[in-house]
């Protein structure tokens, strides 16, 4: 092996930044020539890049497995350390060329057991004229003098101090941090999380091309992401601007199995954190296991187990045949703590190559034996460890062997091949590693005729892909836009934020989402997380907020809108939805979710909602919420005087929709029907006009539980269902009810003001809200005064709206009372016929007519024959003489019997509803159950004081 004096032979070492690969680059240049290895190929294209940057490109020169860059004037060599030429026979325009300064950096790998041979190889034979300079952790210096017992040792200093932060979340990492993972996978999945929570990170690793790591550490250098997430490939050397360097795992693969990290593995990627005299901290992400006391303090204080072998090949291969060469790679090394190395991957070609019949065949000497080994020697960068690779090394052998040099078809069709640009990430990558290889085999200028050509256009689709490959991980693992504002949020206290007149927000000059009403919707990408938009918008937009609330505190009540949906609308935007309240008349308002609205901000709006809510119902509902103190609202005159004007009469179509008529109220019905089972009075209750003077009379109680009985069921009742406070009212009664705006009817008692379609929108909505049912296609439509009935919409609800169900039509109330008022009038001289007058004012077919008929009293009586043979035959129905009970249990109903003289059975089938007053939906009533006992605090409790009269 190789000696030099003390003078000329130095080791510095230390731990990460004590500034020794700076010392050696200046120490280079203070020479004529130089050279320095460098673990890896970027750290070697790094530092060609400062050099040339400072010397000028025609000084510099560059060595690595896949890029030459040799300037016929180059003075200065960056290499990898496997590429340093210290063997000749590698590099043949190189050959018996000396350097006055010769360096190797983190020399500690030497111990390394995949690459520590090449290492050892340097550390014994590489030397330069006049000075020879090796760099790497104190962790080797045992080993390192005694293979070179006369070098001078130089310790170095950590410029600054290092110190253990414990374990962070991913999402409390603090800015320019570094996460270290240790696969490709784990690389990807906290990228991705970090993207989505922090805006982005950069990422590197070994498989990346120079030109697209160059170009991810830039996105990081130059601020526009705050975290790297890289292999353990940032430990050897690469400078970075970080503060803090966070490891994923303890633990890595390292070609055989699954191994923990020494500690001073673990110090050598923590050593990144800190930049010259700025402190750095280290630690471990939630994902990993928290470090020992022992090795945290070994990591702050420098202090690590010496290495305790070397790994060593021998160089002196004889290539006298194959066998000699196998035989010359395993000889034993020459000093006990040197390890000889057995399968390196060249070692494991080279008799894979060599088990070969065809190979074998075409070794014929040494030069073929040679030959043979360079081809072993070509890197697997896509590090399959399979066949596919032999199967490449084998073509390339032989093919030179037959040849001399490749074919120009067989290497343009491997390079062609790879110059595309789809795929995924992987993909790419794959194929960067394949481009790799026919570099490394193009840089082999005696290997092709056209080397240069060649390895020209293996340099452009590196470039290409590299560039592409760059793309793709900047768009899956970058947000430029949350990157931005997350910085932003750390820096400053207030951001400037601004909302267009589309609700289009901006902070700090991003678009980050709409702002509707009070609520906030993020502009999202695919993946993207909202907590660094929504954070943003939270600190940008409180001012914003504010001006809002004001406008909605100020707003009166027409501003607001409530739809049939519950929603309530202010400026276009939804701002709160109702729920069921208290009590009926009380719905509750839920403000629309928000991150942006105050405690304080929110009560005051819902006060505003409780407000508006009150107001609303009191508008719409005034004349029907006056009935919870009928008493007190008999004596005060009423808000607006019910319409004198009788009802048009209704020309539609008998299938057509009937046009609303509640405007103009119908006079009461006071013909005496058929033997009914509720007689409708005498006197007519719309008499009492609005005109007359108020009479400060009470109502009695049957009157009271009469006006508290429609607003508990929200202005319609069946009359069946208060028959028994009817008969007891007094004659006094019935005018200030009238003047209350009741209607008593022969099938209902009803509020005419209360069928406005704005008056049955709200019924229904209360209704609705406080039953917990919506139900599509009801209410009907404004101005609709039939339509045909709906599945499983029950009884209660039309009622409670203003309509009422017969057969299968569904007809508002007031509807009601003018089809029955036909009915009985025709009913009056016996059996009768469904006229058209009926089916107009019912606006129903003849079919639906009867049923309607059915459940108003009527029964089928007989049948006659059309005069035209086709058309149907004529029923006959005639009012039924028995007295209709209120309240009788519903029965289910068949189709008319066609036989005259029967009693046709009620027709269709009962609802789910138990409204009564609904023709035959009634249930008897029954005398077995005792009577409940009066509740005093009932609006009701007056009416058990009073002596009904028989």
């Amino acid at each position: 092996m190789s000696r030099a004096s003390s003078q000329k032979l130095t080791l510095v070492l230390g731990p990460t930044n004590t500034g020794k690969t700076h010392l050696a680059l200046e120490r280079m240049t203070g020479y004529a020539s130089g050279m320095i290895g460098f673990p890896l190929r970027l750290l070697a294209r790094e530092n060609y890049d400062r050099l040339v940057a400072r010397l000028g490109p025609d000084k510099v020169g560059l060595l690595t497995g896949e890029e030459r860059i040799l300037p016929d004037t180059a003075r200065y060599l960056c290499c990898t350390v496997e590429s340093m030429p210290v063997e000749t026979s590698q590099f043949d325009d190189l050959a018996g060329r000396r350097f006055d300064f010769v360096a190797v950096d983190e020399v500690q790998l030497a111990g390394d057991r995949e690459r520590g041979h090449i290492f050892t190889d340097r550390i014994m034979h590489a030397r330069g004229a006049f000075e020879t300079m090796f760099m790497g952790a104190e962790t080797a210096a045992p080993l390192l003098k005694a293979l070179l017992p006369d070098a001078r040792f130089e310790f170095r200093e950590r410029m600054s101090r290092l110190v253990y932060a414990g374990p962070k979340k991913l999402t409390r990492l603090p800015r320019r941090s570094a996460v270290v993972a240790f696969s490709t996978s784990d690389v990807y999945q906290i990228a991705e999380f970090v993207r989505r929570q922090r805006g982005g990170a950069a990422v590197v690793m070994g498989r990346l091309s120079p030109r697209t790591r160059n170009a991810q550490v830039d996105l990081y250098q130059n601020g526009d992401v705050d975290f790297l997430i890289a292999t353990d490939a940032i430990g050897m050397g690469l400078n970075l601007d970080l503060g803090h360097v966070a490891l994923s795992a303890d633990v890595k693969f390292d070609g055989r199995h699954m191994r923990k990290l020494s500690p001073a593995e673990m110090a050598q990627i923590a050593g990144r954190a800190g930049r010259h005299v700025m402190d750095g901290s280290f630690g471990v992400t939630d994902g990993c296991r928290v470090l020992e006391p022992e090795v945290i303090e070994a990591i702050e204080q420098h202090r690590f187990a010496p290495l305790r072998s070397f790994y060593w090949r021998n160089r002196a291969l004889n290539f006298g045949s194959v066998e000699l060469l196998i035989e010359s790679l395993e000889a034993p090394p020459p000093l006990p703590f040197l390890f000889r190395k057995g399968d390196a991957l060249d070692h494991q070609a080279l008799v894979a190559l060599a088990a070969r019949k065809e190979v074998r065949a075409a070794v014929q000497g040494a030069a073929d034996v040679r030959l043979l080994w360079a081809v072993a020697s070509i890197p697997d960068f896509r590090q399959s460890l399979h066949e596919s690779h032999y199967d490449l090394l084998a073509g390339v052998y032989m093919a030179l062997a037959s040849h001399g040099v490749l074919a120009k078809d067989t290497v343009a069709r491997a390079i062609q091949q790879l110059d595309r640009l789809d795929g995924d990430l992987d993909t790419l990558m794959t194929r960067l590693a394949y481009i790799r290889t026919w570099t490394y085999i193009t840089n082999r200028s005696d290997w092709t005729d056209t080397p240069v050509e060649w390895q020209t256009r293996a340099r452009v689709i590196e470039d290409k892909l590299s560039d592409c490959l760059h793309q793709r991980l900047s768009e899956r693992f970058v947000d430029k836009r949350a990157a931005h504002l997350s910085r932003k949020l750390k820096e400053t206290k207030n951001l400037i934020a601004s909302v267009k007149d589309d609700g289009t927000v901006l902070v700090e000059g991003e678009e980050v989402g709409q702002l509707t009403g009070f609520v906030f919707n993020p502009m999202l990408a695919d993946g993207e997380e909202k907590a660094p938009i929504l954070a943003a918008a939270r600190r940008g937009l409180p001012d914003e907020i504010e001006r809002r609330v004001q406008a909605f505190m100020a707003s009166a009540d027409a501003a607001f809108r409530l739809d049939d949906k519950a929603v309530i609308w202010w400026r276009e935007a939804a701002v709160a939805q109702l729920v069921k309240g208290d009590s009926l008349y009380v719905p509750r308002a839920e403000l629309a979710a928000s991150d942006l609205l105050s405690i304080d901000q929110t009560q005051r709006m819902q006060a505003r909602l409780v407000n508006f809510l009150a107001a609303h119902i009191e508008a719409v509902l005034g004349r029907l919420t006056i009935l919870a103190t009928p008493d007190l609202a008999s004596q005060t005159p009423p808000k607006t005087s019910p319409s004198k004007a009788s009802a048009p009469k209704d020309s539609s179509p008998k299938d057509a929709p009937v046009q609303d008529t509640a405007a103009n109220e119908m006079p009461a019905v006071s013909d005496q029907p058929v033997d009914d089972a509720v007689t409708a009075p005498v006197d007519d209750a719309a008499t009492a006009t609005a005109d007359q003077p108020v009479v400060p009379a009470a109502l009695s109680g049957a009157a009271k539980g009469i006006a508290y009985i429609l607003f508990e069921r929200l202005g319609s009742v069946p009359t069946a269902d208060i028959a028994h406070l009817s008969r007891n009212m007094r004659e006094t009664d019935k005018p200030l009810l009238a003047r209350l705006g009741l209607r008593f009817g022969v099938e209902t008692v009803y509020m005419p003001e209360m069928l406005k379609p704005a008056q049955i929108s709200l019924r229904s909505l209360l209704w609705s809200l406080h039953d917990g049912a919506f139900f599509d296609g009801a209410p009907p439509p404004a101005g609709r005064v039939a339509i045909d009935s709906i599945d499983d919409v029950p009884d209660l609800y039309w009622l409670a709206i203003g309509y009422r169900r017969l057969g299968q039509r569904v007809m508002r109330v007031d509807m009601v009372e003018r089809v029955a008022m036909l009915v009985r009038t025709a009913a009056r001289a016996g059996p009768f016929k469904i006229t058209e007058e009926m089916l107009s004012l019912a606006g129903a077919t003849r079919e639906a007519m009867g049923m309607i008929l059915l459940d108003l009293g009527c029964k089928l009586v007989g049948e006659e024959a059309a005069e035209d043979p086709t058309k149907p035959v004529i029923q006959i129905f005639e009012k039924q003489r028995k007295t209709r009970a209120a309240h009788n249990k519903p029965q289910a109903k068949t189709a008319p019997r066609a036989d005259a003289g029967a009693a046709a059975k009620p027709h269709g089938q009962s609802r789910r509803s138990k409204a009564s007053g609904a023709g035959t939906r009634r249930r008897p009533h029954t005398a077995s159950k005792p009577a409940d006992k009066p509740n005093p605090d009932s609006p009701f409790a007056v009416l058990a004081g009073l002596k009904l009269k028989g």
